[in-house]
């Protein structure tokens, strides 16, 4: 049985499993997401990362996520975050700027050095898109939330009650208005003008953080004249500074990477 070398990391709490496919070949990834990120019986992940070379000039690597029910992602703010750093301290690039092609074009990773290691990686995540902004959903006679888009679709709710991720979360994934299911945010203004977020991720259910998550509620915010084009989100694994710049109206995202382990696993 060929055995996978892989290296667990973390965003803000949310874990991935990475594995170098520039080295090692995962015929079936979907599967491998599915069964390693098994929090019981496999390694525990919210889901799959291969590493690989950029099939574009435009960039000099690419990544492929699989949640952790196989479905494929188009793009994590977190684990590009972690990207960075696994190339960089694994010397795969001495790149202090690295452009990483991802389902949602092609991100911009500026990684801020601190004694020869990662300490935060800044991820330009580009232009917001808004859509259905005129759709109301009827659930739980929640408010009318914001849609946005960050290279993959959220659904952004401000409420006291952030703690209803779960049991409302997973029914507006897969709400009729969704056709592809959805990552749904609740959040809540803070007195220190943070904003506190809970994420539902579409294929991974609670997650400790997420990055398109927290750049679409900072987005929402701003747009809803909730908050300033710079915010602090606050997540259940950590805290991610924000930035939607006037000057390009790209969405800018900070925050730290980690390495928690590595192994090796039976190929699927």
């Amino acid at each position: 049985m060929t055995r996978i070398p892989f290296t667990k990391m973390h965003g803000c709490g949310n874990d991935y499993i990475y594995v170098n496919a520039m080295v090692h070949h995962i015929s079936n990834p979907a599967d491998a997401a599915r069964k390693w990120s098994d929090r019981h019986k496999g390694i525990g992940s919210d889901g799959l990362v291969l590493i690989n070379k950029s099939t574009v000039p435009e960039a000099d690597f690419s990544m492929r996520i699989f949640n952790a029910d196989g479905s494929e992602a188009m793009m994590c703010g977190n684990a590009s975050r972690c990207i960075g750093k696994y190339l960089y301290e694994r010397g795969l690039t001495d790149k202090k700027e690295i452009r990483l092609l991802t389902l949602s074009g092609v991100k911009t990773l500026s990684l801020h050095i601190e004694d020869n290691k990662v300490a935060t990686v800044s991820v330009d995540m580009l232009e917001p898109v808004f859509e259905n902004e005129s759709q109301f959903i009827s659930c739980r006679g929640l408010d009318k939330g914001t849609f946005v888009s960050m290279g993959n679709p959220h659904y952004v709710i401000f409420t006291n009650d952030v703690d209803q991720v779960g049991e409302t979360g997973r029914i507006l994934e897969l709400h009729p208005a969704f056709p592809q299911r959805c990552n749904i945010e609740f959040a809540r203004l803070e007195n220190d003008g943070s904003i506190r977020t809970r994420v539902w991720e579409r294929g991974s259910g609670i997650t400790q953080a997420c990055g398109t998550g927290a750049c679409a509620t900072a987005v929402a915010a701003a747009y809803l004249g909730k908050a300033g084009r710079k915010s602090n989100i606050v997540m259940d694994g950590g805290t991610l500074t924000i930035e939607w710049r006037e000057s390009d109206n790209h969405v800018y995202m900070t925050g730290p990477a980690e390495f928690v382990f590595d192994g090796e696993i039976d190929a699927i």
